[in-house]
C-alpha cells in the first residue's frame, strides 16, 4: 500500500523545512506543486524530494491541488500545508494507520486539526477530510477553504495535525477570489457564501456580510454544519450592529436546525445571566462540555466546552448561594489553564471567604 503526500506551496521557504522534516520517512513518495515562488521554497523542497512541479496560480485552490494529487502515485494521499507539523505523537499514530489501510480500506480519514492555540494548550481543533483514495470520486472542490466531500467508508484516527503560522497570509486574497467567482458565475454555493460573509466581515463590510450569512444559513442544500455557523454567527453580528431583538430571534433559528453546539450553549447562558435569569443561564452552561464532546461540526474553540462553562457557573452557582459547587467548578477550570486570570480571581475570592468564616 503506497502513501503520498501532496503539498502546495508558495514562498514558503522559512515554514517547508520544518514541515518536511517532521514528515520524514512516514511516505513513500512526496509530491509538491509551487505556485510561483519568488523566495528559495523550489530549492527547500528539492532537499527532501525530486517530485516537484511548477503551477501556474489562477486563484483556485482545487486547482491546485488537484495537479498535485495528478502527478501522485499512491493508492492514498495525504495532504499538508508548508506551516503544518506533525506531532511526534501523531507520527506514531499515522504509521500504525498506513499499515492498516490495506485491510480496513477506508475511503476518507478524518484527522484533527489543531489551528488554535493557548501556550500549548489546543484551543481550536476540527476535524478534516486528511487522507483520501488515490480516485476520482475523491477531489479537492471549492476556490478557498477547498474540501474532499465526504463520502463512503469514513473513519477517525486519534492522529492530528498542528497548523503553525509563520507569516501572515494575504488578508484580501480569499475575498478578491469569492468576488471574482461571484462576478463570473452569478451565484455562490451555500459553502462559498458563508465564507465569502466571513472575508466581507473581516472587511468591515457589515451590512453586505450580514446578507450573505442569511443567505447561507437559509438555504437547504447546504451542509448542516456550514448553515448552523452562519446563522450563530448571524447572530453575533446583529449583537454588535445593536439589533437586539433580531440577534435573539437568530439565535433561535441556530436551534431548529440541530441539535446545539457546546459554542450555542454558551451564548444561550450568556444571554439569560444578562437577563438575571440564574437558573436558565446554569442549565445552558450545564450542558456546553457534552456538546462539545459530541464533536457535532463547525468550528467551535474548545474553551466553550470547559473553561467559558466552568467560570460562568463558577459565577452563577455563588450568585445562587451554591458556594461549594462554584468551587468545584473553578477547579475544573483550574485544570484547564491553571493560570488563567479569571481562575486566579476566583481562588482568592474563595480564600478570602473562608478566611472570615
Amino acid at each position: 500500500m503506497k502513501i503520498s503526500l501532496t503539498m502546495i506551496v508558495r514562498d514558503e521557504e522559512a515554514a517547508l523545512p520544518r514541515c518536511l522534516e517532521s514528515a520524514a520517512g512516514l511516505f513513500d513518495e512526496i509530491v509538491i506543486v509551487d505556485t510561483g515562488s519568488r523566495d528559495r521554497t523550489r530549492e527547500e523542497a528539492l532537499k527532501f524530494t525530486r517530485n516537484v512541479f511548477d503551477f501556474e496560480w489562477a486563484d483556485d485552490f482545487s486547482a491546485a491541488r488537484n495537479f498535485a494529487i495528478s502527478k501522485a502515485s499512491g493508492d492514498y494521499i495525504m495532504w499538508l500545508d508548508a506551516d503544518d507539523v506533525i506531532p511526534p505523537e501523531s507520527r506514531e499514530e499515522l504509521k500504525n494507520l498506513f499499515s492498516r489501510l490495506e485491510t480496513e480500506r477506508p475511503d476518507i480519514v478524518m484527522l484533527n486539526y489543531r489551528v488554535g492555540f493557548s501556550g500549548e494548550r489546543a484551543t481550536l481543533e476540527y476535524p478534516r477530510e486528511r487522507i483520501f483514495k488515490n480516485d476520482p470520486a475523491f477531489r479537492f472542490v471549492g476556490e478557498v477553504h477547498e474540501a474532499v466531500p465526504p463520502r463512503g467508508k469514513i473513519i477517525h484516527s486519534p492522529a492530528y495535525i498542528e497548523h503553525r503560522k509563520i507569516k501572515p497570509s494575504d488578508p484580501a486574497r480569499n475575498l478578491r477570489i469569492l468576488e471574482k467567482k461571484l462576478l463570473r458565475d452569478g451565484f455562490l454555493p451555500p459553502r462559498e457564501s458563508y465564507y465569502l460573509a466571513r472575508e466581507l466581515l473581516s472587511a468591515g463590510r457589515r451590512e453586505e456580510a450580514k446578507n450573505w450569512f442569511l443567505r447561507c444559513s437559509r438555504d437547504p442544500s447546504g451542509w448542516l454544519e456550514t448553515r448552523i455557523s452562519a446563522s450563530f454567527e448571524l447572530s453575533q453580528l446583529l449583537l454588535d450592529m445593536g439589533e437586539r431583538e433580531a440577534a435573539d430571534l437568530e439565535l433561535s433559528y441556530c436551534l431548529l436546525l440541530g441539535e446545539p453546539r457546546a459554542d450555542l450553549c454558551c451564548e444561550m447562558g450568556r444571554r439569560f445571566l444578562e437577563k438575571g435569569d440564574l437558573n436558565a443561564a446554569k442549565l445552558w452552561y450545564l450542558m456546553a462540555p457534552g456538546q462539545y464532546r459530541k464533536r457535532l461540526g463547525g468550528f467551535v474553540p474548545a474553551d466553550y466546552g470547559g473553561l467559558v462553562p466552568y467560570l460562568q457557573l463558577c459565577v452563577i452557582c455563588d450568585r445562587l448561594g451554591q458556594h461549594d459547587l462554584s468551587e468545584k467548578f473553578n477547579l475544573l477550570a483550574e485544570k484547564i489553564e491553571p493560570g488563567h486570570p479569571s481562575v486566579l480571581a476566583n481562588k482568592a475570592y474563595f480564600a478570602a471567604k473562608r478566611g472570615k468564616v
